[in-house]
């Protein structure tokens, strides 16, 4: 008896609460019928003018959002899937993602089948075109400041002091020799791929900067997958990495003073540039310690991070204001906090799976709507977009073989400091979407950019791994901190 009792209890109140469930459920639906069937009698005052573009607005936000979550969710999952695929090849992540922006984009799902890219991206002819699209690029400059600010956060100022000879000569070099071969061939592509509305010195100083970048992250990764670094090559390539780093992102803050102003107000940007630059350095940089000190002694609270993501937000807002872009006064403010302190170590691992994973993929995919491959059509669109690569590699590769070995370094190893030093990877795509935005490169000449990239990054796992495989590169008088 008890036992029967004790399972009919279960079932009792088990059927209590489907009894109340329906309950509740039947009242609210009898509930809302009943107050709509008195409000649809009801007499509402006309629409106003405000009250009808709130209604358009409403209505857009909704395509919006799904138009923007779909897209999201499709880039992580192909980029994701590309990254693993690539990762058999030892390839960086990055570039699976960047593959998924293009194939995503009108070069290969828009050529091949226009009704699922437009699926993700509305067709320009609707409505919520231009709103789709404003919203990823809105994700996308946050994604990538906020991506810019780690990669300073991880930049080892001491470790560029140690070997600062070495590596501002060897980066030096390693941009200069780029530049200068990047503004030649401009001379060569200016009258083919620019308009009239652009001038040439800002067409040259931009694609010289484009021919310049070394992805520091990405040169980074393929070290420490390659147990290269803590070698010899792997410091003071991360040092020279560095160093261009920092040297490139001034020039490229130049070079967009004189993309958006005249000579005269391009001189004020570039003074009002160095002395943010100094009072980063002179005047936040002290203050920033005192109080990391400070906040470590105390055991860092919630208020630690708000507190830099302040700084962070002023910093990019002053950058944006001086005429430069938001991403350089990011990676300033991270370059100046101790990479090995306890707020940096946990700000790094607080943002770094939200930005890599769920912000940066709107860059890629914008990134895979500007890049038409399909404009680049004919053998002679190829064979200048072949030039633009070998250009690229001869200025990254030559430039820093040449110092290095000024510099007393061994063949081997400059042979790979080159091969490193020509990575370019998401950094490059940076400041390519920065020019596009700026129309100061054509989306053919965008394009053509987009696949030298990719075609550098692509290069520098295997052919480091053929220079390195006969045993590591030898040591150097220079790791002592020469």
């Amino acid at each position: 008896m008890s036992t029967a009792s004790s399972n009919s209890q279960p079932r009792s109140e088990f059927g209590t609460f489907l009894t109340f469930y329906f309950l509740l459920l039947a009242g609210a639906i009898a509930s809302f019928w009943w107050i709509q069937g008195i409000g649809h009698e009801l007499k509402a005052p006309a629409a106003t003018g405000a009250s009808i573009t709130t209604g358009v607005s409403k209505s857009s936000d909704v395509n919006v959002v799904a138009h923007v979550l779909a897209t999201l969710a499709a880039v992580i999952a192909m980029g994701n899937l590309f990254a693993w695929v690539l990762k058999r090849f030892h390839q960086p992540a990055v570039i699976g993602e960047v593959i998924a922006g293009i194939v995503l984009g009108p070069s290969i799902l828009g050529a091949c089948f226009p009704a699922a890219m437009h699926f993700l991206i509305p067709d320009s002819s609707t409505d919520p075109h231009e709103l789709v699209v404003s919203s990823l690029k809105t994700i996308a400059q946050l994604g990538v400041v906020l991506y810019m600010f780690i990669v300073g956060l991880e930049l080892n100022l001491q470790k560029v002091g140690r070997q600062a000879k070495a590596a501002i000569a060897i980066s030096h070099a390693s941009i200069v020799v780029p530049f200068v071969l990047g503004a030649l061939i401009a001379l060569w592509l200016y009258p083919m791929l620019s308009t009239s509305d652009v001038p040439f010195t800002s067409f040259a100083l931009f694609l010289g900067v484009a021919m310049s970048i070394t992805a520091f992250p990405i040169l980074a990764r393929i070290l420490t997958d390659q147990r290269l670094d803590q070698t010899d090559l792997g410091v003071i390539a991360l040092s020279c990495a560095a160093t261009d780093d920092v040297t490139a992102w001034c020039l490229l803050a130049f070079v967009v003073g004189v993309a958006k102003a005249q000579i005269g107000d391009a001189v004020i940007v570039a003074v009002a540039t160095v002395t943010f630059i100094a009072l980063m350095f002179l005047v936040a940089r002290p203050l920033l310690l005192r109080w990391i000190a400070w906040a470590e002694l105390r055991g860092l609270d919630q208020r630690t991070t708000p507190v830099l993501l302040i700084a962070l937000l002023c910093a990019s807002l002053a950058t944006e204001a001086i005429g430069i872009h938001a991403v350089f006064g990011a990676f300033l403010l991270g370059a100046i906090i101790p990479h090995d302190s306890r707020v940096s170590k946990e700000l790094s691992q607080k943002l770094h799976d939200v930005v890599t994973i769920m912000l940066l993929p709107a860059f890629f995919a914008i990134t895979g709507m500007n890049t038409r491959i399909g404009l680049i059509n004919g053998f002679d669109s190829w064979l200048i977009c072949g030039a633009i690569i070998l250009v690229a590699t001869v200025g990254k590769f030559g430039g820093t073989i040449l110092a290095a070995r000024f510099m007393g370094i061994d063949w081997r190893t400059s042979a790979a400091l080159g091969i490193l030093m020509n990575t370019r990877g998401l950094m490059e795509l940076i400041v390519l979407n920065i020019g596009l935005s700026l129309g100061v490169i054509s989306p053919k000449l965008f394009a053509m950019m987009v696949i030298m990239a990719l075609v550098t990054t692509i290069a520098t796992a295997p052919i480091l791994r053929k220079l390195v495989s006969g045993g590591e590169p030898q040591s150097h008088p220079l790791h002592a901190g020469g």
